[in-house]
Parts: C-alpha cells; structure tokens; sequence
C-alpha cells in the first residue's frame, strides 16, 4: 500500500487545520463545550457549509462531494487533534450512512442533501447505551438483546392507524439533545416475531423529551432520548428481509465508524504528543531542557512509535477496506498512553484543570467507555478475521 496522501488529502488537512487552529484552540473549545448545543454553531456551518465536511463522503446526487473513507478519515483526524466539538461524528459517521444505504429514495432526496449542507444534524439512538454492540464493534449485532430482544425495555415501535408509534429510551446518544434529526434504533413485532427496525424521529416531535448528561469528555456530549409514544417515519420501504438489512447496515457502519474514530483518536494523540515534545524542549530542570534526558527521550521516542503505528493502520483500513476494529483498538491505545504520558511529563502544571492537559486524557478514558474496551475491539475483530481465513 502506498502511505503517501493524495493532493486532495493534503488540501483537506491544510484548509482544515487553519480553520482549527484559528477557531478551535484550547479556549474556544472550552467555551464551545458551554454553549447549549456543546459545540460552536459558527465553526460548524464554516466546516460543513464552506468546506463540506458534513457531506465529504456523500453522493454527489445528493449534494455531498463523493469522497471516499480516506477524505473522511483526514477530516476526522484534524477535527480530533483540536478535540473540536462538533456534530461530524454523529451526523455523517453514525447516521447519514444509514439513510444512504436504508432510506427510501424519498427519504434520501429530502435529507442527504440537507445534512450535506450542514443544514440538518443527526443522531443515532441506541437502547441502553450499547452503541458499540450495535454497531457490530465488540461483538455480533444479530443477537439483538442489546436493544431490547421485544421484552420490556429498550425501544419499541408499534403501528396504530398506519402511524409507527416509539416508546422507550435511550441513553449515551451522541449529540443526541440537539440534533435536528434522529434515528432510533427500535424492535418491532413483539418477542415472538421481534425485529430491529430503524425510525426517523423530527427533533421537535410530540412526546419527545431530550436531555444533555453530565460526561467526563466535555467535548463529545451525549444525551437521554425519552419517547413517549412519539410518531416516527420507518426508514426505507420495509422488505420482508428488513431485519437482516438493519442489523448489516448497522454492521457495516460500524466498520467505516471505527475507522473514523481511530483517525479521531490518532489525531488526538499526536497533538498531545507535539505538545509534550515543545513543552519538554522549553522546560528547564538542573539547567538543561528536560527533553535533552535519555530517559525522557526514550519515552516520547516510544510514544512516536505508537502512534505513528496507529496512524499506519488508520489509513491502511481507510483505503484497503481493512479490520476497523484493529485499528480503532491501535488508536485507543495509543491515545491512552500518550494523554497519560502527557500528565506526567508536564509534571505539576499537567494536573492542573488550567492546562489542555486533561482534556486528552477525559477523551482517551469516554472513547473506551463508549467504543471499547480496546481488548474487545481487538478480540472480535481478530474471530471475524480467523473466520473469514477458515471460511
């Protein structure tokens, strides 16, 4: 595989990154995170409207650029080397895939375009917090317990009078109490012929309570979705092999999402990592730099090493349609380590809710809750790949 980026990858990362650097710097994210959306709603429509970001991997039919997964990946790097809120991950990761690959085209003719344009935000809600199993990333999807299984609990979609009807919950949405759009991932049918279906819910819906939860990582906010008998719109025509098409669509947005999520992931470590570097090269201690120490050298010459085999990955499964778990796994750790090291090499000032320090460190700890365990996402991808080569 050749590593080097294309023109158009090199443009994306140079137009993006001044666009961050200019406008999502440790203050502005922090200011950002306080507004009542949790993101700042200017920067989004310069990324989306001007740049195109929220419709990077669309169809140009539908008023997206038609990139690929690398693009996206680019972009997703950059936004995650500034820990920039913003709905890109929710919107064009999570959700807008699955009205690409499920929607009617009605539905797709009203919706793709308008959240190619920054226009329309969208959330993916997922009964009981388990949005990693949903999406196929530490386990398989088709026992879908995980939303409910058509007992009690979870989400569940009825018809009344040719109306789809929604009561339940959800909980850990991202982005989920200001998204304009949402697509509930419901069971129908009862337990005896129970189904996952996925809905389209109007953010401004009757019965639809949405609150903004506390969370460690500021800057990737989440929400609980309360619905009370709230009507909704079943995405796509409803074929009789519906059930096995939402459980592989959801699979198969996993495996893009995990990618995107490790180029976030990658991104964040190496910004933490540059930042240790400059930090240690200014930081006197006996009257030398404490980065000219061998041991402090080793360290971040180890760190370099993670990361940049992260990185590695990354790319490879974004152009090579390669294990995104793998590399999601890689990413994880990677930052991990790196926001760890980070703290201590900083030393006081690093422990400090002053310095930038602990917000790489809050997002290295939410992404393994949310997405993780990295041994999960390994141990799952690694059976499907030992599958495929017995198969």
């Amino acid at each position: 595989m050749d590593a080097a980026s294309t023109a158009e990858q090199d443009e994306i990362r140079r137009t993006l990154r001044e666009l961050l650097t200019k406008h999502s710097g440790p203050a502005e994210v922090r200011a950002a995170v306080a507004t009542p959306e949790g993101y700042d709603t200017g920067l989004w429509h310069r990324m989306s409207g001007t740049l195109g970001l929220a419709g990077l991997a669309l169809p140009e039919e539908y008023g997206g650029v038609g990139c690929g997964p690398a693009e996206l990946a680019v972009a997703l790097e950059e936004t995650g080397r500034a820990l920039a809120p913003s709905p890109l991950l929710a919107t064009a990761v999570l959700t807008a895939p699955l009205i690409a690959a499920l929607g009617s085209e009605r539905q797709r003719a009203a919706l793709l375009p308008r959240i190619a344009s920054g226009g329309l935000t969208c959330a993916l809600a997922v009964p009981g917090g388990s949005l990693a199993l949903a999406l196929g990333l530490t386990g398989d999807n088709a026992d879908d317990s995980w939303a409910g299984g058509g007992r009690a609990g979870g989400v569940q979609a009825r018809t009344v009078e040719g109306r789809t009807l929604l009561y339940g919950e959800a909980t850990q949405v991202l982005d989920g109490h200001s998204a304009g759009l949402l697509l509930v991932a419901a069971h129908a049918g009862g337990f005896a012929r129970s189904r996952t279906v996925l809905v389209l819910v109007r953010g401004d819906a009757a019965g639809l309570a949405r609150v903004r939860l506390p969370t460690l990582d500021a800057t990737r906010t989440q929400a609980a979705v309360q619905l009370r008998d709230v009507e909704g719109e079943l995405l796509g025509e409803d074929p009789p092999n519906a059930p096995a098409g939402v459980l592989g669509a959801l699979a198969a947005t996993g495996r893009t999402a995990a990618v995107m999520l490790a180029a976030e992931a990658v991104g964040a470590a190496g910004a933490a990592l540059d930042r240790t570097v400059e930090y240690t090269g200014t930081r006197e201690q006996f009257g030398r730099p404490v980065g000219s120490f061998q041991a402090v050298k080793h360290r971040l010459a180890d760190l370099y090493v993670q990361v940049e085999a992260a990185r590695s990955l990354v790319y490879c499964a974004a152009r090579e349609a390669g294990p995104g778990g793998l590399a999601l796994a890689a990413a994880l750790e990677a930052l991990r380590t790196v926001a760890g090291e980070t703290i201590q090499l900083h030393g006081g000032i690093g422990f400090t809710w002053e310095h930038e320090a602990h917000l790489y460190f809050k997002r290295a700890t939410a992404d393994e809750l949310i997405f993780g365990p990295a041994r999960r996402l390994r141990a799952h991808a690694a059976a499907g790949l030992f599958g495929e080569v017995a198969a």
